[in-house]
């Protein structure tokens, strides 16, 4: 990787960087929430191999009904800063390489290289063997680096691979990285009765936030939701917590809550009501216990009924029983033993 080009008669600065590699980055996210082009155009989908590293990490997962869903996993990697999603996102990269047949050392010096870069400046591609320049094409769909085609011989670094390996860089680039995400941060409004007003036109916000709200309305800088037994439950099924949708909604809370939260010494800048609601809604899908097991019935005698329930009481297997109707459900795994019990009863004609 070197610098020793002839001068870019189309050179691309600092903030044309900054709008690409967030774009691209956006793609990944936006992909996740659902709201990627996961059929459609260049511009806005991902590839099967940047897929294929979201379920190795456990970020989404397959369903048969649903296709590829986000994962719990995944919905915290949500709330994580830029680049520590991307740091998390290339090591999970950086694990499969050698998979692709793709040269993990070659593929860690090459990014060390990157972090030490210098930002605006463009270098060249000539040398690269094989696998190194598939690693750049997947660097650019990753939005780490620029190149406006396949096969030209410069590219230009971004700042998320610069700040991929380097607290430094992140730190002073923060401002300039995350000027978005600063404007995001203090959005969202929750009311006592579980509306919630989110001041964004960010598509990818807005698709987070329906993950677990119902979504009535959608003006140009505002979106209304209202959270509801069903659109909490279904965040639940797909492995979203409780814990999870009240982090996400206290980290992204406007401003305004904040203040209440101060002047009322509360430990939530959301409305108890609210917390504890959504708290509820997971306890109440939590308390059904599933256990498999084999229904007998059809006992000749309430005494033959009693004893083969007593017995199976007896060794801990009995799950439920009902005297009235002579029916009772054991374990499936005392199922044999309760079975010979019954046979050595039966034979000995009690």
């Amino acid at each position: 990787m070197t610098n020793t080009l002839d001068k870019d008669s189309k050179p691309r600065d600092i903030a044309f960087l900054d709008t690409y590699a967030m774009s691209r980055w956006r793609c990944v996210l936006h992909y996740m929430v659902g709201t990627g082009n996961r059929n459609g155009t260049d511009a806005e989908a991902i590839s099967p191999d940047a897929v294929r590293i979201l379920l190795h990490a456990n970020l989404m997962k397959r369903d048969e009904r649903d296709g590829i869903t986000i994962t719990r996993q995944g919905f915290q990697f949500l709330l994580l800063d830029t680049r520590a999603q991307v740091w998390h996102f290339m090591l999970q990269y950086l694990d499969t390489c050698e998979e692709r047949g793709i040269s993990l050392p070659e593929c860690l010096s090459m990014l060390f290289q990157l972090s030490f870069s210098t930002l605006g400046r463009d270098y060249s591609s000539e040398g690269m063997n094989s696998q190194m320049l598939t690693f750049l094409q997947h660097l650019r769909e990753f939005g780490l680096v620029f190149q406006r085609k396949r096969k030209e011989g410069r590219f230009y670094p971004t700042r998320l691979a610069l700040n991929v390996t380097s607290k430094e860089a992140a730190a002073t680039a923060s401002v300039a990285m995350d000027e978005e995400a600063t404007q995001d941060c203090g959005y969202i409004v929750v009311e006592t009765n579980y509306r919630v007003y989110a001041y964004t036109d960010s598509p990818l916000q807005v698709a987070v936030l329906g993950l677990f709200t119902e979504l009535l309305y959608r003006f140009p800088n505002l979106v209304v939701g209202v959270l509801t037994r069903d659109s909490v439950r279904q965040a639940l099924r797909g492995g979203i917590t409780a814990e999870q949708i009240v982090s996400y909604l206290e980290q992204y809370a406007h401003p305004n809550m904040r203040m209440v939260e101060s002047a009322i010494h509360s430990k939530s800048c959301l409305p108890p009501t609210v917390v504890d609601q959504i708290k509820l809604w997971e306890l109440e899908r939590n308390r059904f216990t599933y256990t498999e097991g084999v229904l007998y019935n059809q006992f000749l005698s309430h005494t033959d009924f009693v004893t083969l329930r007593d017995y199976a009481q007896s060794i801990h297997m009995l799950v439920w029983q009902n005297e009235r109707t002579r029916t009772m459900v054991v374990q499936k795994n005392g199922h044999d033993d309760v079975k010979r019990y019954w046979k050595k009863y039966s034979k000995s004609g009690v």
